[in-house]
């Protein structure tokens, strides 16, 4: 089945305050491994020019159906068209000012390894399958079929810390021109 389109019925998330205290709040020192090959992990705590990071639950396999239970959770569906979005709109973010772009979930690199390759993602995932920078930067989950996953959140990083941060994010696709929105206000 393809992940690249949405069914019209989907659920539509509600903000319900998970992220409040996420503006100005310091990035914490922990390493997420990354697509890059061969790429130590990465502190993102270090990273002092502005860093885009999208986080999303989970991307699909290749030829897995989406089940009805993952379409009936609000604004779990749209990993891939997120990510591709981002992708597309690439240059259009670095012309604004964006110096790094990241994607993370909780998939371990090895899965995120075949995601990045097939949709021939110019810039890296991170994994944080322990849910460690979850944890430390209480970030919303959800848990699907035994697994915590980290809700769709964008973090907009500079200096170590967030300056601006997305949620809940719907529809998934859409989001990178709402990023693009506020970095043309920057200017």
């Amino acid at each position: 089945m393809a992940h690249s389109s949405f069914p019209p019925d989907l659920p539509v998330p509600k903000d319900d305050g998970a992220c409040n205290h996420l503006t100005d709040a310091a990035l914490p020192s922990i390493k997420l491994p990354s697509t890059g090959d061969p790429s130590p992990p990465l502190d993102i705590s270090q990273l002092q020019e502005l860093t885009i990071i999208f986080c999303y639950p989970r991307t699909g396999a290749p030829d897995e159906v989406v089940p009805a239970s993952w379409d009936a959770i609000p604004g779990a569906r749209g990993c891939t068209p997120q990510a591709c979005s981002f992708r597309d709109n690439l240059p259009a973010l670095k012309e604004y000012g964006v110096k790094n772009l990241y994607g993370l979930s909780t998939q371990s690199t090895e899965y995120q390894k075949e995601v990045h390759g097939r949709l021939n993602l110019p810039y890296e995932l991170l994994s944080d399958e322990n849910l460690d920078f979850a944890k430390a930067m209480r970030l919303p989950t959800i848990e699907w079929e035994g697994k915590q996953l980290v809700k769709r959140i964008t973090l907009a990083i500079e200096k170590g810390k967030v300056v601006k941060y997305w949620y809940p994010v719907f529809p998934p696709d859409r989001n990178v021109l709402e990023v693009l929105d506020w970095l043309k206000g920057r200017r």
